[in-house]
């Protein structure tokens, strides 16, 4: 499968686009502002978007996208997530006030989105590939995502921090190719880290320690202007025991 980087930072500037990951050319993993840097024909082509929580920096591009394909759309847009996730969408975006309710455009029977409810521990099939939600332990609800092919695995963290399921359900698996994983605070910022439920170097090099699988892993959701300090802080923490690299929008892999 490919992967494409449209998103992956935890803020915005010049070339920092929030969290958005492009799989193949028709499964999105989350709809930051990454989503804008699609061409229209790319757009098209998206067929199903599985969002791993309710914050903004995940989810703002979702109305935007709703709007720009309304007259193109063939069929809905399907739209995954925790009931909690799409409860929020639903109530506090797509409400008429913010933003109009596409589920119930251009009709309730023919609408531009469809929501699908996932639990933790369901699997959807596409194309090939089979998606698993896993719990993680964030400040709201939230959820990781595992796609696999015949032949791969890759995982995406979503934002999340110390916990024992993620890595005890991706140690289930008879592989994992590749890991998307945040680290959203340098380790100057542990407390602010616990407070918000992201990792920071420390606390994510320590669950690292529960993963019996050798992925790549890719570093995810910096904070803007942070970057180097926590790349260094966890290569030193680390010391050459993982591979990892530092996620930059538009980078491309082949899993």
């Amino acid at each position: 499968m490919n992967l494409r980087i449209l998103g992956c930072s935890g803020g915005i500037g010049k070339h920092l686009r929030t969290s958005s990951y492009l799989i193949d050319d028709d499964i999105l993993f989350d709809a930051g502002t990454g989503v804008g840097d699609l061409t229209m024909d790319e757009m098209r082509k998206l067929k199903h978007i599985f969002i791993t929580h309710s914050h903004m920096d995940h989810i703002v591009s979702i109305p935007l996208l709703l709007d720009t394909l309304f007259s193109d759309l063939k069929q809905p847009l399907i739209v995954h997530g925790r009931q909690e996730t799409i409860d929020a969408i639903r109530l506090h975006i797509l409400n008429w006030e913010i933003w109009p309710d596409f589920t119930e455009l251009p009709s309730k029977e023919s609408p531009v989105v469809e929501f699908k409810v996932m639990e933790p521990g369901d699997v959807f099939d596409f194309n090939g590939r089979s998606i698993e939600m896993i719990d993680v332990n964030h400040s709201v609800p939230a959820a990781a995502y595992a796609i696999k092919t015949a032949s791969t695995v890759l995982v995406y963290s979503g934002d999340t921090t110390t916990n024992d399921n993620l890595w005890n359900v991706l140690n289930a698996y008879s592989q994992l190719d590749f890991m998307i994983v945040e680290c959203a605070f340098a380790n100057h910022d542990l407390e602010l880290a616990k407070i918000a439920h992201h990792y920071c170097p420390s606390l994510l090099v320590d669950d690292l320690k529960k993963l019996k699988h050798q992925p790549k892993i890719g570093i995810s959701h910096l904070k803007p202007g942070e970057e180097k300090t926590i790349m260094k802080e966890c290569r030193d923490a680390l010391n050459d025991q993982r591979k990892i690299c530092q996620m930059s929008s538009d980078d491309s892999f082949q899993i």
